[in-house]
């Protein structure tokens, strides 16, 4: 078993079940037009979908590595992004859950110093801050807002937010199975969607934590999400599968079915705490969960 296997995930600060829940709101209508438009069609097939080198987390349900064999289904290229998530705001009135919360996780470095110190935080990941009045539109709170970030995903949205959007747009929230198909861009067992080298010839190919080994406490700029289309896609056309933002899929996480499962890992992961920025490495959190790290792509049956 590997030392991260014991952590808690960097990006899973869940929602209290104490929290008082809103009201549930209507499914929004679908949008009109071509709902598949610009979406990447994937012929689908068997490939080797999990990991068990020395890298997995063993609690987090990576292996046994098995054969899947998924059928063909079209998938976006990028994650969705601040000005799609307008869109179906402005057309619908949809009010996200944070919104109707009043207040979602913002990372502490994103703060001033004096609000990330008078801020609550959850035990076990406290460089996570609830932030009245962040939500999709006002990332870091108030004051802040998504005017030069309309190409960044969309964060602070709940997987019930992600589903309501799917909803409207036509499509739907891709398995574990078919996001790790597509992640892989073919590449059979290979740590990242572009090899198993993190920075071949030195360069980056995504956007996880630039600390150098000091998570969470130091960082060499400043982080947070970038552009949605930012790095090269991996060969199926697909852009940043992995690192960025953490992206919703469909499936409960296990049995206990009170969990979503998420992929990609984050601007957050950093190979000194939570090496969950490769294809195969999965997490966890509730459906009513919001942070500033996690959005979502949308899929579709082909």
């Amino acid at each position: 078993m590997t030392a991260e296997s014991s952590v808690p995930p960097c990006c899973a600060a869940s929602r209290p079940a104490s929290a008082p829940q809103p009201v549930a709101l209507a499914t929004p209508p679908a949008r009109k037009g071509d709902p598949l438009k610009g979406m990447i069609k994937l012929e689908g097939g068997v490939f080797r979908m999990g990991n068990e080198d020395e890298r997995a987390n063993p609690l987090d349900g990576e292996g046994p590595v098995r054969e899947v064999e998924v059928a063909p289904f079209l998938i976006d290229p990028t994650a969705v992004t601040n000005a799609q998530f307008a869109r179906f705001v402005k057309e619908t009135g949809y009010v996200t859950e944070a919104e109707r919360f009043g207040w979602s996780f913002v990372f502490h470095l994103l703060l001033p110093p004096d609000v990330a110190a008078s801020t609550l935080s959850p035990e076990v990941t406290p460089w996570w801050r609830a932030v009245d009045g962040a939500y999709w539109k006002a990332p870091e709170g108030p004051g802040s807002d998504v005017q030069r970030r309309q190409k960044h995903p969309v964060i602070h949205v709940s997987w019930n937010d992600a589903q309501a959007y799917a909803a409207w747009a036509g499509k739907r929230l891709p398995t574990e199975a078919e996001w790790e198909y597509a992640a892989r861009g073919g590449l059979d067992q290979a740590r990242y969607p572009w090899g198993d080298e993190f920075a071949p010839r030195g360069q980056r190919r995504c956007n996880v934590w630039q600390g150098q080994g000091v998570f969470p406490d130091h960082h060499t700029g400043t982080p947070g999400p970038m552009a949605a289309d930012s790095y090269r896609p991996n060969a199926y056309g697909l852009y940043n599968t992995v690192g960025n933002v953490w992206e919703w899929c469909a499936d409960w996480f296990d049995d206990a079915q009170d969990r979503r499962s998420m992929r990609g890992g984050s601007y957050l992961c950093d190979d000194s705490y939570c090496n969950r920025y490769r294809v195969a490495a999965r997490t966890a959190n509730t459906p009513d969960s919001s942070t500033g790290n996690t959005g979502f792509r949308c899929a579709a049956d082909a």
